[in-house]
């Protein structure tokens, strides 16, 4: 943007510019001293460019995660330095694991006092160096004229090779510096590479005289859900994932297979195409022996090696690869394989029903959740009992449906998260899930979803206690119970206190019907759910014991 009194721009006016011809409209945040010129910036831009601002630092960086892990795209928070980024590294953390391109656009002290431990505001030993120690990418801009190269730098390393966060930085004094007008152009993310042909003709070998194949993905495989299910159709394939790559199949489709269906299929799988995915509890807890070939597709070539070596390692992006591959296969293959579907249909008819029976409080929640979601809808979890049964027991219809923390497992991430997810998808129903332990972390962000009319449906799980440590505490520790059991507010009071919808319901039929009014009414919607205690443990279908080597069962 240029400045509309004088023929210039500040470091703050080059940083909104550039953003903008990015495509980033939008910047999660929190004001600040270090930040005033960002946020005058934003303001001066009549709305061209908007700031939605949160109530908790931690609250406007899971804000950008949720928008980023909904969207595949580049999201942007901005927020003051020392303790203003500190309570955002949660959601950094998270954002890392998820391989979440989130981009945090953060104030400094002024550029003569960094490194001077003189105890400035908001000062930090090495800001820098505590940044780059865990994010893909973290940088300084020291004048308006580097702003634009450096951001665009940081979107392309946020959007290429393994995807994930990245930190920008700039003092005060910069943000402040007016210059001549600074041209701001739209970076280019170039394509990602193709694996070696040699690669791909051995994968080929493989996949063409497999009898029993399965397809596994993970959130790498996200953009190349057209190439997979074109696979699964070609060698009639089975698929099967755990958190994120929920949805790359629909869950309608005979191929599509939870996560515990995938360990009922492993144990007869002869060739196994893992996409995108660190494969880590196939490979750690299902187990492996020598008459299971596993070909592995991951752009980023530190995955292959971590567990076991594949037989195959193709090193590229999934998209690219595939795309090279699919026709040389289906040349291969002359006619076409036998359908499995009735094969499949039963796995996943019958594994329903046991799940069903023995997690039953759990799915019956998510039943009414998937009856009043439209497919297209959008389903955010929490580190909850039902948080973690939604992994394989709430059907999934669309990409990038269910959003998830990865294997970060972070408590309390969801409900600011689900904010960003609804925000960046304004249009598309969002029905969020949190417990009563983790929904008090960003809580008070119910003052934002009102505030900006993010028409967020929440359910809160209620029985007053962080049942899985509760759990562990009875069964590991011979019920020694310490500070698992909570006490909290009045949840449908508590809300109203924000100006949020709110009611209060006992069973799946209640939560039904709130859902649907949750979804038509205006503004943020919490529901508290009354849950029983002592849940059955979703665990008996997340690790379950290996189906393949000296330690399978029945070995």
């Amino acid at each position: 943007m240029q400045n509309k009194v004088k023929n210039t721009m500040t470091g703050a006016d080059v940083i909104v510019s550039s953003l903008k011809a990015n495509g980033i409209d939008t910047v999660f945040g929190l004001p600040g001293g270090q930040l005033d010129n960002l946020f005058d910036a934003v303001q001066r831009t009549d709305g061209d460019t908007k700031i939605i601002r949160s109530r908790h630092e931690q609250g406007a960086a899971y804000m950008a995660f949720g928008a980023a892990r909904s969207t595949g795209k580049p999201t942007v928070f901005s927020v003051v330095p020392g303790p203003g980024i500190m309570n955002a590294m949660g959601a950094l953390s998270t954002a890392w694991a998820a391989n979440s391109p989130v981009l945090s656009m953060c104030g400094q002290v002024a550029s003569d006092a960094i490194g001077s431990g003189r105890g400035y505001l908001h000062e930090l030993p090495d800001q820098l160096a505590t940044m780059r120690t865990m994010l893909k990418h973290a940088e300084r801009i020291d004048s308006p004229h580097n702003a634009p190269h450096m951001i665009n730098d940081a979107l392309v390393a946020m959007q290429t090779g393994r995807p994930g966060p990245a930190h920008l930085e700039m003092s005060p004094d910069v943000m402040g510096l007016e210059s001549g007008y600074v041209p701001t152009p739209a970076t280019t993310v170039p394509a990602g590479p193709c694996t070696a042909i040699a690669d791909i003709e051995q994968a080929i070998a493989l996949l063409k005289n497999s009898k029993r194949p399965l397809i596994y993905v993970g959130g790498g495989a996200t953009h190349a859900a057209d190439q997979v299910n074109t696979l699964a159709n070609l060698i009639e394939a089975p698929v099967t994932c755990f958190r994120s790559g929920r949805g790359i199949v629909d869950d309608r489709d005979y191929h599509a297979q939870v996560f515990p269906a995938g360990r009922r299929l492993w144990k007869d799988a002869d060739v196994v195409f893992a996409i995108g995915t660190r494969l880590k509890y196939a490979q750690m807890y299902w187990g492996l022996d020598e008459n299971i070939k596993i070909i592995r597709l991951d752009i980023d070539p530190k995955e292959f090696g971590r567990y076991a070596q594949p037989a195959v390692a193709l090193h590229g992006d999934a998209v690219v690869t595939l795309d090279a591959l699919l026709p040389a296969l289906t040349d291969e293959i002359k006619t076409p394989r036998p359908s499995r579907e009735e094969e499949l249909t039963k796995l996943k008819t019958e594994l329903h029903a046991e799940m069903t029976a023995n997690v039953g409080p759990q799915m019956e929640y998510l039943s009414a959740i998937r009856e009043v979601l439209p497919d297209d809808g959008i389903f955010c979890d929490e580190i909850t009992q039902v948080g973690f049964t939604s992994w394989f027991g709430l059907p999934i219809h669309r990409l990038r449906g269910h959003i998830n923390c990865g294997f970060q497992g972070t408590l309390g991430y969801g409900f600011a998260t689900a904010l960003g997810v609804k925000a960046a998808n304004p249009d598309t129903p969002v029905v969020s899930i949190s417990g009563d332990g983790g929904f008090l972390f960003t809580a008070t962000e119910l003052a934002t979803a009102v505030e900006y009319g993010i028409n967020l449906v929440c359910v809160v799980f209620n029985d007053n206690r962080y049942s899985n440590v509760y759990r562990q505490q009875k069964e590991w520790y011979d019920g020694r119970f310490i500070a698992s059991d909570l006490h909290n507010p009045d949840f449908v009071a508590f809300a109203r206190s924000f100006g949020a919808n709110a009611e209060r319901v006992e069973g799946p039929a209640q939560l039904k019907a709130a859902l649907e009014r949750g979804l038509s009414a205006k503004g943020p919607t919490i529901i508290e759910a009354v849950q029983q205690k002592n849940l059955p443990a979703p665990w008996q279908y997340i690790l379950e014991a290996p189906v393949r080597g000296p330690n399978a069962e029945g070995a």
